[in-house]
């Protein structure tokens, strides 16, 4: 079986910046153990596969994984595979429609930038023993002014640290191995812009997901956003992801969803032989 792939740079408008992502279009679906394993030999943060829809509600069925879980929402692989689409197949198009594990998504096109349609997820003090905050502290290497997490996970922890200068962002050694043993989701790192020239900065940390950190993570702006949208009193925002890569995106608050803007840039194309 021969397999579409293209790789694909997002957040960002020069290749080997932003995050790469894998977007495998299908005929059908693959099982789920073929899925991950084709994730798994990618080796990158996310690969998302998409089969197309005739339920007149999408144009696609979204799925994404890392190489080692399916997660339930993923930025930059859907901003990719927007790009692909919009600038390939559907480039008579200004939009496209994703089936996904969290609902309807939208991607469209204006010029250079691709617009992602997201659910917004209000994040709330988060809840736990002094000895897990101890050793989130020491395993991130920097005791935040705030932790918070998206109050709609019951199962594991979405944490978000909140610090006051970008500088401690930027110079984090997270021990990797800490994080992991206390096995929350994730943990996004956030501050304030500072003199980097944007409202607010992260980074993004899930081993547990097979991911010690995330070059650029669309998702998070889901939770960043309502966030800093509430504590600078502005509902349009610019946002650095301060990686080794780097990524830029530009982050709307609309009520319950978040508009959430970048650039992509095609790398690589090829075929899958499994």
């Amino acid at each position: 079986m021969d397999i579409e792939i293209h790789q694909i740079d997002a957040f960002t408008d020069t290749v080997f910046g932003g995050n790469p992502a894998a977007v495998c279009p299908l005929d059908g679906w693959l099982n789920d153990d073929q899925l991950l394993a084709i994730a798994g030999e990618n080796n990158l943060s996310e690969t998302a596969f998409i089969v197309a829809e005739n339920d007149g509600q999408a144009d696609y069925h979204l799925r994404w994984f890392t190489p080692a879980v399916e997660v339930d929402l993923c930025g930059h692989a859907t901003l990719a595979t927007g790009h692909h689409l919009l600038r390939g197949p559907l480039s008579d198009r200004d939009q496209v429609t994703f089936k996904t594990r969290s609902g309807l998504l939208k991607v469209s096109k204006s010029g250079d930038i691709l617009a992602m349609n997201f659910p917004a997820y209000p994040i709330a003090p988060y809840a736990a023993s002094e000895t897990f905050f101890n050793d989130l502290h020491a395993a991130l290497g920097a005791t935040p002014v705030g932790v918070f997490d998206a109050p709609d996970e019951n199962e594991k922890a979405r944490l978000v640290a909140v610090y006051d200068d970008p500088q401690i962002i930027r110079q984090m050694r997270p021990d990797f191995s800490g994080l992991k043993r206390l096995d929350p989701i994730s943990v996004c790192v956030t501050a304030p812009g500072g003199d980097l020239g944007c409202d607010f900065v992260s980074r993004y940390f899930a081993p547990s997901q097979g991911i010690d950190e995330d070059p650029v993570t669309g998702s998070n702006h889901s939770l960043l956003t309502p966030y800093w949208a509430d504590r600078l009193g502005k509902t349009d925002l610019t946002a650095r992801q301060i990686s080794a890569r780097g990524g830029q995106l530009s982050c709307r608050l609309a009520g319950a969803r978040v508009i959430i803007s970048g650039q992509a840039v095609s790398y690589l194309k090829g075929v899958i032989s499994i």
